[in-house]
């Protein structure tokens, strides 16, 4: 067997997977070498050997084995690469997919392949660099394309409108959507720009930028210290939700935009928040109804609904929205977005627990507890929530203030550009980073 072959590496991070390894912690062990990404690539690459035994990753076991055996030769680099991004481990393949194009510096498939680790790992200025110093090489389907992909996540606004501008229309009607929307997304930059800085701090111009999505709130907590607007674990509240449908009907009305009905997706979350909205907004509720016109459609968080029944039939069925029609999520995670991109947002976070679910709350002996679940109708719900306080939480007094003005003069700019387009899942978290919390 592999892991009977192969010694405990020398480097203290590999030999604390190894160990992760001989109790069966697989992922403990992954979490470690990611801590250490300038060791020896075959010693890397047994340890990875023995997590993908483990796993049952066969591919990925015979690649880190062949890399183990030769860490110098090209097609071993390679394979091991695209095994580890195939795998879900792409910072494993960064390195020994860089080693390979330094071996073989015109190849496009090995540049392409390190692209899309960079990508997975959000490192779009790295995927930028490699791209530039391979740019005599580039051919404007998929690499010039990439190129400027890449420069927009990564916060370079003058590099992507330069390489857009030399980048033809696609000839193969694959890339056509693509050309489509990062068309919209340069269109977008545009209108946010005078009114947003679009610097590595504007959360809202960047969600704009990238997808299309209006943010209605800043988390008021932590800006300072690593998360500029977006939560981390949050516990949600009636309040919070009165303020984010608030803070919808503002943006609407500063888009121009007339919804005549709610649409209610089927998860327990969405049809409490909608009801509250249609009493909010002074709309009717109705079930969502694919292709209905002029309607808002509320969904809590859109991961619940993909797991309701028929949730990724919904999901597809919002791909393309129907004239007049806004999707308007509450709590959205940013470190795993959603299939597919609301137009409206109330809140990004990492992890949220809904107002009526198992809230944490101080038990008799003054620690915590976890309580039990709102199982009362959700009409009832609904109508705590419209009957909410709205004023937003004071937080720590170090995140820039964002009154509702603030919010509707954004709208009032972009108008224009909202609400075109597709609604492709957000693969990035953008120019703008947060702290991330396992």
């Amino acid at each position: 067997m592999f892991l009977r072959r192969n010694r405990r590496p020398t480097s203290p991070e590999l030999a604390e997977a190894w160990d992760c390894l001989d109790g069966g912690d697989v992922p403990g062990a992954l979490r470690r070498l990611r801590q250490a990404p300038s060791a020896p690539l075959e010693e890397v690459a047994t340890v990875v050997g023995r997590a993908a035994e483990a796993a049952g990753f066969d591919d990925l076991r015979k690649a880190a084995t062949a890399l183990a055996a030769h860490p110098g030769r090209v097609r071993p680099l390679y394979d091991y690469g695209y095994a580890c991004v195939e795998r879900g481990v792409s910072y494993l393949a960064i390195p020994a997919l860089r080693e390979a194009l330094r071996l073989a510096p015109g190849s496009s498939g090995m540049l392409r392949e390190l692209v899309s680790a960079y990508e997975d790992e959000g490192r779009h200025r790295d995927a930028v660099d490699a791209l530039l110093a391979q740019e005599g090489g580039l051919v404007d389907w998929p690499d010039r394309y990439l190129l400027v992909f890449n420069a927009v996540l990564a916060g370079d606004l003058e590099l992507a409108r330069r390489q857009h501008a030399r980048l033809s229309a696609p000839a193969d009607d694959t890339w056509r959507g693509a050309w489509d929307r990062q068309n919209r997304v340069l269109e977008r930059a545009v209108t946010a720009g005078p009114v947003s800085p679009l610097d590595h701090s504007d959360l809202r111009g960047w969600q704009y930028v990238m997808g299309g999505t209006v943010l209605g709130t800043l988390s008021p907590h932590g800006y300072d210290a690593g998360m500029t607007g977006r939560y981390a674990w949050f516990q949600d509240s009636h309040d919070q939700c009165l303020q984010g449908l608030l803070r919808l009907k503002a943006v609407l009305a500063a888009a121009g935009v007339r919804p005549r009905s709610v649409s209610l997706l089927p998860d327990r979350g969405s049809r409490i928040l909608g009801l509250a909205a249609a009493g909010v907004l002074g709309l009717p509720a109705m079930p969502f109804e694919a292709g209905r016109e002029d309607t808002v459609v509320i969904a809590y968080d859109l991961d619940d609904t993909a797991g309701a029944d028929q949730g990724p039939e919904l999901l597809g069925q919002l791909f393309h929205r129907a004239p007049g029609q806004v999707l308007h999520e509450h709590a959205s995670c940013w470190t795993d977005p959603p299939a597919v991109t609301a137009d409206s947002v109330s809140l990004l976070h990492q992890s949220v627990v809904p107002p009526w679910g198992e809230v944490l709350r101080l038990g008799d002996d003054g620690g915590a507890e976890r309580g039990e679940a709102d199982g009362r109708p959700e009409a009832e719900i609904a109508a705590e929530i419209v009957g909410a306080d709205p004023t937003p939480d004071g937080g720590d007094g170090e995140t820039p203030v964002d009154p509702v003005e603030k919010l509707t003069d954004f709208v009032s700019a972009v108008r224009g550009t909202w609400l075109q387009g597709d609604r492709a899942r957000l693969r990035s978290s953008g120019p703008v980073g947060s702290s991330r919390f396992l």
